[in-house]
């Protein structure tokens, strides 16, 4: 690797806020000759940070391989922090406050005081505030509006809208509406509240900013195309970015990016309208088409990976229908803790077992075009049923989609539910194939055995097979004396002692009751099946000790040879039966 590498960690990688800090983290780090990664902490299919709470991810994923740590609002606890920093790398977090670690931040109050200021200046007394007050950034904004209703002498009325998103704004509308809308203007602390709330106030009969004056935070591209344009507040998440990695190589210090206020339409002010021209157009075209594509893909990748699968998705075969320019998975080892078994590398040779703090191969890196805006990504692999392990993948950054709608989150996703439903498949399976007690074949799987056994003997003249039926003797006296737990205990181990004497190719299956059926891979004459006979004979007749109880019961046994006239299993299974019979018999006359 060439220059250094730094890690971001963000609840997701991509979208027009989280994607836009690590879009200008990235344009610094390459300039100077380094590299960074992103890495989201939200499970992946996530709706959204807010309603996600603080992800649970505490592990040192790529550690080995970083200089330094990003972290941005809502990705990870602050003890992860402390960690890093023992670890000897060193921390930056953006948008909160933090113990011991350098701090970058958006002066958010500057900015939201200059909207209030304009707002006071169009003749507003009664102002508003609403926005998710969880949120570091978003108190800051809400410190600003009530300095600058305090600096003019007015009251302050402040609403939480419980998420930074459209519904946020919805429900603040409904608020207001209900209150017979008891204020002319109002700030919100996103972009995507004011969205919502402008729909919702609209939609409701009432104009903007006519009866309510509306300002935003963010300035995100749909801003500027709203009727009529929304006013906002820019925080310029290039400069934040520079601004984080410059902090890299500097002692524990803090920074504030200045904020603008951006003046449109929704405050009362005249707007130019849009600035249309040949260059704009020919972007939004492109904008256009990027998000066709992406939504193109995106239906790809849900056939491919929850359609019918003709090949295993952990191979990430897949991934061709993606921007990716390669990838591999690491799955979580069943026997070593905090280690990834390395594999399905797509365009990258992937093998091998890695620690997490490896994680992903440092080759991987190679492949990604810094200049070019390619990174590598790394997300879970998890579902509340079950966490696989990791999906790192080179790829562009995506800072134009909402957060969480990106290709790695949903891709991430797709492959986690692919891998559980294969699961379920598998179970579904083993469940129409197994006996559910004593997960030994049932009749559907011994059929297909015995049907190969026959196929089998039609091929090869000298090869024959036994088919054994076996019957507990005094069963029911044991489920009379013990009760029902104790004989279901006790098939239990008999399918264990059955299973343990015999070979791999033989096979052992439940009928149902007491009732056993053994199929003898290969044997030799008429006679070839004594001496299996009288050891299943000596291993099931041996005493149980269960559950404190000593348990015995006797064992009945009917044996039919194919090539005694026939090799047709159902006809075996007769004779077999009919010799069971005729040995209980015996022995009841004994």
């Amino acid at each position: 690797m060439s220059g250094r590498v730094f890690g971001i960690l963000s609840p997701f990688v991509g979208g027009d806020y989280y994607g836009a800090i690590i879009e200008g983290v990235n344009a610094a780090a390459v300039a100077a000759g380094d590299r960074v990664m992103a890495i989201q902490t939200l499970d992946p299919g996530s709706h959204s940070a807010d309603r996600s709470g603080l992800p649970d991810f505490d592990r040192p994923l790529a550690w080995r391989h970083l200089s330094g740590l990003v972290i941005l609002p809502g990705a990870v606890a602050t003890g992860y922090a402390r960690g890093a920093r023992q670890a000897g790398l060193p921390v930056v977090f953006v948008a909160q406050e933090a113990p011991a670690s350098s701090v970058v931040l958006a002066d958010n109050r500057s900015g939201v005081r200059d909207a209030v200021t304009h707002l006071i200046e169009h003749g507003h007394e009664r102002i508003a505030f609403a926005g998710y007050l969880a949120h570091f950034d978003l108190r800051e904004r809400h410190a600003g509006y009530a300095e600058a209703l305090t600096a003019h002498g007015l009251d302050p009325l402040v609403m939480d809208t419980g998420d930074n998103h459209e519904s946020g704004g919805e429900a603040v509308a409904d608020l207001l509406i209900r209150a017979g809308m008891p204020v002319s203007a109002i700030v919100l602390g996103t972009d995507r509240n004011a969205i919502g709330l402008i729909g919702r106030i609209r939609a409701a009969g009432y104009a903007v900013p006519g009866d309510l004056a509306v300002i935003g935070f963010d300035d995100i591209a749909d801003a500027a195309y709203l009727r009529p344009a929304l006013c906002s507040v820019r925080q310029p998440l290039d400069e934040l970015g520079r601004a984080v990695y410059e902090l890299m190589d500097q002692p524990v210090s803090r920074r504030e990016v200045p904020t603008v206020f951006v003046n449109r339409e929704s405050c009362g002010c005249s707007g130019d309208g849009l600035q249309v021209s040949e260059a704009h157009t020919r972007e939004l075209f492109q904008q256009v088409s990027y998000l066709q594509d992406t939504l193109n893909i995106q239906y790809e990748l849900g056939v491919a990976l929850l359609g019918p699968q003709d090949r295993d998705p952990r191979d990430l075969a897949w991934l061709e229908l993606t921007p990716a320019a390669a990838g591999c998975l690491g799955l979580w080892h069943p026997d070593l803790p905090d280690t990834l078994h390395v594999r399905g590398g797509f365009r990258f040779p992937a093998g091998g077992v890695l620690p997490v703090d490896e994680f992903p191969p440092a080759d991987l890196f190679e492949r990604a075009y810094g200049a070019g805006g390619e990174i590598v990504f790394v997300v879970p692999v998890r579902t509340p049923a079950q966490d696989w392990g990791m999906l790192a993948a080179v790829g562009r950054i995506q800072s134009t989609t909402p957060p969480g709608r990106e290709m790695m989150n949903h891709s991430g996703s797709l492959l986690a539910k692919a891998l559980d439903y294969g699961v379920m498949q598998e179970k579904l399976r083993q469940a129409a194939l197994r006996d559910h007690l004593t997960g030994l074949p049932n009749r559907v799987l011994l059929e297909d055995r015995m049907a190969q056994a026959e196929r089998r003997a039609a091929r090869e003249a000298g090869y024959r097979f036994a088919i054994l039926l076996l019957d507990l003797d005094g069963f029911k006296a044991v489920n009379d004396t013990h009760g029902h737990a104790i004989g279901d205990q006790l098939l239990i181990q008999v399918a264990r002692r059955l299973t343990g004497r015999l070979r791999r190719t033989d096979t052992v299956a439940r009928l149902g009751g007491d009732e056993f059926v053994v199929l003898i891979d290969g044997v030799s004459g008429s006679g070839g099946a004594h001496e299996v006979i009288a050891a299943i004979k000596a291993t099931v007749t041996e005493p149980f000790t269960i559950d404190g109880h000593f348990v015995e019961v006797g064992l009945s046994i009917g044996a039919a040879i194919s090539g005694d006239g026939t090799s047709d299993p159902d006809h075996l299974l007769r004779e077999a039966d009919a010799a069971m019979y005729r040995a209980k018999s015996v022995a009841r006359q004994r």
